[in-house]
């Protein structure tokens, strides 16, 4: 059986990732739509070995889908992801829109599959930040095992997160300050390049950002409630890959050997983690990748029950376009989607 998908937001870093995927898992797909604003009407993007021309989103009947995969940002996602939904076709949304929402699922699905069936009261399904996102698959064994209580994250997130402007931005200050150009902020706050920003997102009351907040929401949305967690998030000058130290305090004992066995069977995680230089994964060697990376596995001394690790992922996959074509796939095996061709 196959199945007719809309790719909304098809000429942005995530859309074009979403059509590469679901070609490289070999998606039961009937029918591609490459669906953009209309500025972008005839823009052409590669699905496989076919080129699909995109179409208007204002124009396009959605009941033609059985599932619109979204990534045009939060404000679009708003206005349109109610009118998709209403015409029988599931939405699975990459913005923050409706993450927050009680009547909508929040799925990774290595974590917390079972809660996608919740998606028949609006037909949408959100997809986590980024940066929650290869959190939640890292967590998720070692809380099955040993209860995490709190957790503190400090990210490492790559310039690909805040779009094709902003990678632009880093490569054009790059380039600049080699020939003695004066880096101008547009994007970012500050220079973005050889430096680093430690604010994401707006600031909110009480001096956290709303990256920092998100982390916190969605953990306990998607994990657990009653786990405690304080995040930094970072911007860094890297294009593609976000990375995370976090140090995860346990009410029940666990050593880092065995954290490093769990880990290691746990679906969509790969330890790399030698005590040796280079026996860990950084963001360049994540690029392209579908797992999530685990090193510096140690015990914490300092508290009861502690560990410190290192994630990495590739922020477009895992963070963006695998998760979402992984909830889709869920759908699916789950004999949960009705509107099959």
């Amino acid at each position: 059986m196959s199945y007719n998908i809309a790719i909304v937001g098809a000429t942005g870093n995530v859309g074009r990732e979403l059509l590469e995927i679901l070609a490289d898992r070999e998606f039961p797909v009937n029918d591609v739509f490459a669906i953009a604003s209309r500025r972008s009407l005839g823009t052409e993007v590669s699905f496989g070995d076919k080129t699909l021309k995109c179409e208007d989103l204002e124009q396009f009947d959605f009941s033609r889908a059985d599932i619109a995969l979204m990534s045009a940002g939060g404000t679009i996602s708003r206005e349109w992801a109610p009118k998709i939904a209403a015409t029988g076709c599931v939405v699975i949304d990459n913005s923050s829109a409706w993450r927050y929402d009680p009547d909508v699922p929040l799925i990774v699905p290595e974590v917390n599959a079972d809660a996608v069936s919740g998606f028949a009261k609006k037909n949408i399904i959100a997809n986590p930040n980024c940066s929650t996102a290869e959190l939640m698959v890292a967590l998720k064994p070692l809380h099955d095992a040993a209860t995490i209580k709190r957790v503190v994250v400090a990210t490492y997130q790559s310039v690909s997160g805040a779009g094709k402007e902003a990678m632009e931005e880093l490569w054009n200050q790059t380039k600049g300050i080699f020939v003695t150009d004066t880096p101008t902020p547009e994007k970012f706050t500050k220079q973005i390049a050889f430096n680093v920003i430690p604010h994401i997102d707006v600031f909110m009351e009480d001096g956290s950002t709303k990256e920092e907040w998100k982390m916190v929401a969605e953990t306990k949305k998607i994990l657990d409630p009653g786990i405690k967690l304080t995040a930094t998030c970072v911007r860094v000058p890297v294009f593609v890959g976000h990375a995370e130290a976090v140090n995860i305090e346990f009410e029940k004992p666990i050593t880092a050997d065995e954290a490093r066995e769990l880990l290691r069977e746990a679906p969509g995680c790969l330890v790399v983690d030698k005590r040796e230089d280079g026996g860990y994964v950084t963001p360049v060697e994540c690029v392209g990748d579908y797992a999530t990376f685990i090193s510096r596995i140690r015990e914490d001394g300092t508290v009861e029950n502690g560990l410190n690790i290192w994630v990495v992922s590739d922020n477009l996959r895992k963070g963006a376009a695998l998760n979402t074509v992984q909830i889709a796939e869920t759908l699916i095996n789950r004999g949960l989607l009705k509107q099959a061709a």
